[in-house]
């Protein structure tokens, strides 16, 4: 049977807003999260290595993906893959983005190891 999900908003420093529709906090789970993320212009998060490979599909605005091999500028309607161990910082564009994230496993903030 099919389970109706609810987001759950998670509380973050800068502005950003984080609705988790699947995962460790919405449904207790942590073989993948699923969240829908709001950030506003000029928002940015410190560097990560994370445990889990991670899907971002632009809807809104322009996001940069900083990593080793150079700044990615991802546009509404586009998408890039992120996989674990890779170092990456997400940064908002000039006029902010709105984002869905997938984590395979699951986002933790212990996995995301963050600079």
């Amino acid at each position: 049977m099919a389970q109706h999900l609810e987001p759950v908003r998670i509380p973050v420093p800068g502005g950003k807003v984080i609705e988790e529709l699947a995962g460790r906090v919405a449904t207790g789970h942590n073989n993948y999260s699923v969240a829908r993320m709001s950030a506003p212009a000029g928002w940015d998060e410190p560097t990560q290595r994370p445990d889990f490979d991670e899907v971002t599909y632009v809807l809104a605005g322009e996001l940069l993906v900083h990593t080793e091999a150079g700044t990615e500028t991802v546009g509404a309607g586009r998408g890039v893959l992120t996989r674990a161990g890779e170092r990456v910082r997400y940064e908002a564009g000039p006029e902010g983005a709105d984002y869905v994230a997938v984590c395979v496993p699951a986002f933790s903030e212990e996995g995301a190891h963050r600079a």
